[in-house]
């Protein structure tokens, strides 16, 4: 019988092409900015080789040095300003779309679910960690 793990999507708009959210997603220096579900964390280092088989790493750690863990893997497909396919090292599967929309770009994630979590709580964590991106993106535009 086959493993099938439970997929989740989660969705942003941001107000920019979709080559400055690509850049905004993919560059060590921003994905410091947003890639934490809760202003009690932090992402203090994030580094990547954004090519197919190259890998990622992101540390993300609580604010208070009480835990943290490295999120990681590696990239199995890159279509720039649209298309991320990656394998977590965990083994699951994620993906990242970059699609204009009117007024923007929509950004689409979808990753399958571990078995550690309730579903509910992973899409509300990603959602969440989607929703700084967002805000940071945003942000950051015009400056």
């Amino acid at each position: 019988m086959a493993d099938t793990k439970q997929t989740v999507t989660i969705t942003t708009t941001v107000s920019m092409s979709p080559e400055r959210a690509w850049m905004y997603w993919t560059t060590p220096e921003h994905i410091t900015q947003w890639n934490f579900a809760h202003e009690s964390w932090q992402c203090p280092h994030a580094e990547g080789d954004l090519r197919a088989g190259g890998k990622f790493s992101h540390r993300m750690e609580a604010r208070d040095g009480s835990m943290g863990f490295d999120f990681s893997g590696t990239y199995d497909v890159v279509t720039p300003h649209r298309h991320l396919g990656i394998t977590l090292d965990d083994g699951r599967k994620m993906s990242v779309d970059f699609q204009a929309v009117e007024g923007g770009t929509k950004v689409t994630e979808t990753f399958e679910a571990e078995d550690q979590n309730a579903v509910d709580m992973q899409r509300q964590g990603w959602q969440a960690i989607l929703d700084n991106y967002a805000a940071h993106a945003n942000g950051q535009e015009g400056k």
